[in-house]
């Protein structure tokens, strides 16, 4: 790997890593803050949330809506891992909602631009049980 390959990993490994830091401590000003003002949010499935949620606001919104829906709660970061192109962060949450309550790994893959995370990508391990708790 090149010394500016390496570099451009080194960075978007820091990127992701502040992000994982401020999800694992709560810190919402500091989550907030690694977002890009042109983030969008790439939610799979077949619940009324997924789709393409562009700009900063309309996926913040998105979020909110998930963690109301599901109740979710970060149990840990698993992995924290930076390519040249992306970043990843595998987390472990718990969803709940009435009587149903899971644990599932997610997979969430960024894009990132100016320091900050531009685009994200969420794969669920398990996509028909998380569109029955965001249904």
């Amino acid at each position: 790997m090149s010394a500016d390959g390496a570099a451009r990993r080194a960075a978007n490994l820091a990127v992701v890593s502040r992000y994982a830091k401020a999800w694992i401590a709560g810190d919402q000003k500091a989550l907030v803050a690694c977002y890009h003002p042109e983030f969008t949010l790439h939610y799979f499935g077949s619940n009324p949330l997924a789709g393409d949620h562009v700009g900063l606001q309309a996926a913040l919104a998105t979020l909110g809506e998930v963690a109301r829906r599901a109740q979710r709660k970060l149990l840990a970061i698993v992995d924290v891992s930076a390519g040249l192109e992306r970043g990843i962060v595998i987390a472990r949450e718990r969803f709940s909602r009435g009587e149903l309550s899971a644990e599932l790994e997610r997979v969430l893959v960024y894009a990132i631009r100016d320091d900050r995370l531009h685009h994200c990508w969420i794969y669920d391990a398990d996509q028909q049980l998380v569109d029955r708790f965001l249904a």
